[in-house]
């Protein structure tokens, strides 16, 4: 029997929709992205491109997936028949599928992390050659990846609501009250003000055209869109909601988890007199460094790294929910199943980026290793393209009347701010997404 799946409230969409959004690209990429490049003024930057770029094709692909109720493939055909606007979604789901071979890497890697600092080995350790020796580590960096793709499993196996809304109704709250336990810590330092004022306190001589490049590439990574991850989960909305405040909604809470990620790390990093250009492993070298400095650091330490797991699972969720509903077809006894094929499937590509650390560290794919060239197929070409087309196909393909009445939904009117958000979507975000690809791809 063919019966389309729904969230069974607002707020559990919002919470599930925040936590795809909210995982590495907040509390991972985020951080050590203003760290290298100016702190507040890279902040300041992403919360405006947030707000006016990538929030706009939020809303487009939620509109997408609400007015269709279809997943991210026969959304695109409902709406647009005997076209070919449905590659859009397909590209989408290849995305995803290469997206989470990768990703359950890391995830992988926080549970190597979370096991060390149950066990106690993590203490008084030289964070960088711990780093590099599980990352090199064939038989650990394998299982913890297997272990991450099993929890995601058995999330997506449940459905929508029993599995996805259920999971992140206790992940997404426990994630703000565990940040907000270490933010107060953090706070609470001796020369926090420093880290503070580094992220609050815009340097405007700091901005360069770069800058405001690489913030828009965050926005769009933080945010989930481009790949129609939010187009599948939009598909189970009902028509009452207003979409429009819940893509302020979403994209407000992944600002938050943004600053609050900025207030755990940059007072502690500053207090203890650590850089913050460290780059990527700011979060799995620098910042057990700067907890072994605290009291009760090993403590915080297993705080944040549970933390850090909640945010990633709750993305991961997201992305092998879209390969599932595209297989399902809204036939839910075959969920379980296709749930766990498609995820070993994951899994298994997965396998030579987990790799790529150690016993494949002499692979070379057009100059990169495995885990770096899936990333950068994904980040840099995948997402950019992908939220290019939706804003695209909603601003140029689809009726200006329907797109009105989809926005208008569950709401009193939308006054002067359709006007705005249509201009947008057809001339702001087309031209900001394509001056990212360019120069994403080195021609600019």
């Amino acid at each position: 029997m063919k019966t389309h799946e729904q969230w069974t409230s607002k707020l559990g969409f919002i919470l599930a929709a925040a936590g795809s959004a909210i995982g590495l690209g907040a509390i991972w990429k985020f951080p050590y992205m203003a760290g290298t490049n100016g702190g507040a003024i890279f902040f300041l930057l992403f919360i405006l491109l947030t707000l006016f770029v990538g929030a706009p094709i939020l809303i487009a692909e939620f509109l997408i997936g609400r007015n269709s109720q279809k997943d991210a493939i026969r959304a695109y055909q409902k709406l647009a028949p005997g076209t070919k606007w449905h590659y859009i979604g397909g590209a989408g789901v290849v995305f995803s599928f290469i997206l989470l071979s990768f990703y359950s890497v890391v995830g992988g890697w926080i549970l190597s992390y979370l096991g060390r600092s149950i066990t106690g080995s993590l203490s008084n350790a030289n964070y960088g050659e711990l780093f590099n020796e599980i990352i090199a580590n064939p038989v650990e960096v394998v299982l913890c990846q297997f272990i991450f793709m099993i929890m995601t499993i058995m999330v997506v196996k449940g459905g929508v609501q029993k599995g996805i809304e259920r999971a992140s109704k206790y992940m997404m709250p426990a994630l703000f009250l565990l940040f907000i336990i270490l933010a107060i810590r953090s706070l609470t330092l001796e020369g926090a003000g420093a880290g503070i004022e580094f992220l609050l306190k815009p340097d405007f001589s700091a901005m360069t055209a770069e800058t405001v490049l690489l913030a828009l590439g965050q926005a769009f990574f933080t945010l989930s869109v481009g790949i129609s991850v939010m187009v599948t989960y939009a598909s189970y909305l009902s028509k009452s909601e207003n979409i429009v405040k819940s893509a302020f909604s979403v994209a407000g809470l992944n600002i938050l988890i943004c600053f609050l990620a900025g207030i755990v790390i940059f007072p502690a990093v500053f207090a203890l007199g650590f850089e913050p250009g460290q780059g990527p492993g700011l979060v799995f070298v620098v910042l057990p460094a700067v907890f072994n400095e605290m009291a009760f650091g090993s403590v915080f330490l297993f705080i944040f790294l549970v933390l850090l797991l909640f945010a990633t699972l709750t993305s991961a969720f997201s992305i092998l929910e879209i390969v599932v509903a595209v297989l399902v077809k809204d036939e839910k006894e075959k969920r379980s199943k296709l749930a766990w094929i498609s995820g070993l499937l994951i899994f298994i590509v997965g396998v030579p980026s987990a790799l790529s650390f150690g016993v494949l560290s002499e692979v070379q794919v057009f100059g990169k290793s495995v885990f770096d060239a899936a990333d950068f197929l994904v980040s840099n070409l995948g997402l950019p393209l992908g939220a290019l087309f939706i804003s695209v196909f909603v601003g140029y393909r689809l009726p200006r009347k329907l797109v009105k009445e989809e926005l208008s939904l569950g709401t009193n009117g939308l006054g002067f701010f359709y006007d705005i958000w249509y201009f947008s979507i057809r001339f702001v975000a087309p031209i900001a997404i394509t001056v990212v690809f360019l120069q994403s791809i080195g021609l600019l």
